[in-house]
């Protein structure tokens, strides 16, 4: 594989990293089943593109972004504490919303930014190929987002959303309001899956109104992979877990698709997909037994 591809892999995955982290919070720490994502994912693409092709700053159009996918998710999390709608079936109502909402955005199932200004053709020195600019870009906004998400849970407020998708109802017995930190937390969540998908219209050249079909797919395979890769307690080392995971799964991803011996073609993406979760399921158990084994022997 060329130093172009293994870069665009990196590109990709530091991308979903960010989905994979908002799917961290409403999975793993809220318990929360979203599908939002793959409604906010386009969501943040279509509002970054509309706002970037209307000839507004590109890091106006993105933080715009940021705030509609939140409202996404808050809108969720509203569905279900406020009306009483099961989690999932609510996330489901969203999703489904999202689709025409996004359409409305665009004007149009897509919206080209090829002749546009991005984020990243500002911040781009003249020295610098955009290929390799992109993934040291995309990194820091990484970081700081899974810094960030450290350090909010971290803190009081933090703790009570943890301690709501722990044990809600002991949560409640100590004064903390549930629903209010389940609105929050699926705000943030949201937020970060737009987030990414505004660098990925930014990134691609355009914001599609199919690009969010199986993003939570792939959310919940990086946060799988990087659980079996990664094991751990502390939200540090899971929320690092999850950003390896999600690389890790572009990587592969890549590696299927570029290899010629096995004869895979871009149509076979979701069936890769599939396989890759498949084992990363399989992986712990199968780890337990033969360390159950050696240490029964033992």
């Amino acid at each position: 594989m060329s130093l172009y591809s293994l870069l665009g892999a990196l590109e990709i995955g530091l991308i979903f990293s960010l989905v994979a982290l908002g799917v961290l919070i409403s999975f793993r720490i809220l318990n929360f089943p979203d599908l939002t994502v793959d409604g906010s994912f386009p969501l943040g693409g279509a509002v970054a593109a509309t706002l970037i092709a209307a000839g507004h700053d590109p890091f106006l159009a993105t933080a715009c972004a940021i705030v509609a996918g939140g409202i996404a998710g808050f809108i969720t999390g509203w569905l279900n504490v406020r009306l009483k709608i099961m989690d999932l079936l609510a996330s489901i109502l969203m999703m489904i919303a999202l689709y025409s909402i996004n359409l409305r955005v665009m004007g149009a199932p897509n919206v080209p930014l090829i002749s546009e200004s991005t984020v990243f053709t500002i911040i781009q020195p003249a020295w610098l190929p955009d290929y390799v600019l992109r993934p040291i870009a995309l990194l820091v906004v990484v970081m700081a987002a899974k810094f960030g998400v450290d350090g909010f849970f971290s803190s009081q407020y933090g703790l009570a959303l943890r301690a709501t998708g722990a044990n809600p109802r002991m949560a409640r017995a100590q004064g903390i309001a549930t629903g209010r930190a389940t609105l929050a937390g699926m705000a943030l969540s949201n937020a970060l899956v737009a987030l990414a998908g505004a660098l990925f219209a930014q990134t691609q050249g355009g914001s599609d109104i199919s690009m969010g079909i199986g993003t939570i797919v792939i959310g919940l395979a990086a946060v799988i992979i990087g659980e079996s890769i990664l094991p751990a307690r502390r939200l540090m080392l899971t929320t690092l877990a999850a950003v390896l995971g999600a690389i890790l799964y572009r990587f592969f991803i890549a590696l299927a698709l570029n290899s010629d011996f096995i004869g895979l073609k871009a149509q076979d993406l979701n069936l890769v997909t599939a396989v890759l979760v498949t084992i990363a399921l399989v992986l712990p158990a199968t780890r337990k037994k033969l360390f159950g084994r050696k240490n029964g022997r033992a």
